[in-house]
């Protein structure tokens, strides 16, 4: 993307700190973004209705109502990748924004090199991969309507489980993937809470596909919140 795009992406930020928003517009659009703003809850919702933007970034102490309450009302209709943008640097509040359907999680103050690099990757990934593609990222390869998974070209058998893991954290490649949302998605909505099962799967998974499980390339812990495989 560049300066001269005629069809430059297009950037909501919903944050009532005026200096944030500054910082913000001058960083976006020198990166060839087209940038609006909202200061209150209310406004970045109807902003979001009328631009339909590719990516919002959100922050969750706003004026009017919790970021949290925006973004459930935006994913009511909404499919656009949320960056949340907040002080708030406790697990819990991290776990809830990405629960509620956050695709990242930024604390302030943030490096802007890093906050570009994760939009670009927030945006790269808005739709879930498709289950007849081939994902690649660095040595893995897993081809989702063959059900074959290789590393450095060799196949690799994982168990029906290890796969189900594997297969959801490749359709949400570069986002985080909470516990919970891991636990409902490949055991059921009634092991949400039993995090011993996702540790010790992960362990099976990473000794198959890293090159040293002890320190993951791949499959990266967002500690006390989830995982994130590294997009391609």
């Amino acid at each position: 993307m560049s300066e001269n795009d005629p069809h430059p992406a297009v950037v909501l930020i919903i944050d009532d700190e005026v200096q944030i928003r500054r910082l913000l517009r001058v960083t976006l659009e020198a990166s060839g973004y087209r940038v609006f703003e909202a200061a209150t809850g209310q406004e970045g919702l109807v902003e979001a209705a009328q631009r339909q933007p590719d990516v919002i970034v959100l922050d969750l102490g706003l004026p009017d109502m919790d970021g949290a309450a925006v973004l459930k009302r935006l994913r009511e209709w909404s499919q656009a990748p949320v960056l949340v943008l907040s002080v708030r640097e406790g697990e819990d509040d991290k776990v809830a924004a990405l629960d509620n359907g956050a695709d990242d999680y930024m604390t302030k103050p943030f490096s802007t090199v890093e906050l570009l690099a994760r939009l670009r990757v927030a945006r790269r990934h808005a739709q879930p991969i498709a289950d007849n593609s081939v994902f690649r990222a660095g040595r893995l390869e897993v081809d989702l309507a063959g059900r074959a998974v290789t590393v450095k070209g060799q196949e690799v058998k994982l168990t029906p489980t290890e796969y189900s893991l594997l297969r959801l954290l490749v359709r949400n490649a570069g986002k985080v993937v909470t516990h919970r949302q891991i636990l409902k998605e490949v055991w059921g909505p009634n092991y949400a809470e039993q995090t011993h099962y996702l540790r010790v799967y992960m362990a099976h998974l990473r000794e198959k596909l890293e090159a040293d499980p002890s320190r993951p390339e791949l499959l990266v812990t967002e500690a006390g919140v989830g995982y994130r495989l590294v997009a391609g």
